[in-house]
């Protein structure tokens, strides 16, 4: 199942320690892009944030995958996760 997950920073967040914090944030995407998790990453044209497409089993394992991530844990983010799959209109042409 594909996962779009959108970031939602906090109010409460400092943008000076996320820059401080970005090496870290970064590593632990990377990691997860090569361990399959993340299918692909995106940042976002309109604001400054991220917006990933996540390949797990359900969104409870989006939800634990993303708690790892640096900024989550320090209160930076949290996601919106909406599942996604094919456009299944496309049937009725067959």
């Amino acid at each position: 199942m594909q996962i779009l997950a959108i970031d939602n920073v906090l109010d409460s967040t400092d943008p000076e320690k996320m820059k401080d914090g970005l090496l870290p944030e970064l590593k632990h995407t990377l990691h997860l892009y090569l361990e399959d998790k993340i299918r692909s990453f995106y940042f976002r044209k309109d604001r400054p944030g991220v917006i990933f497409i996540l390949e797990c089993d359900s969104i409870d394992e989006a939800h634990n995958i993303l708690q790892e991530l640096p900024f989550v844990k320090d209160g930076f983010l949290d996601f919106n996760l909406i599942p996604i799959g094919p456009l299944e209109p496309i049937q009725l042409l067959f």
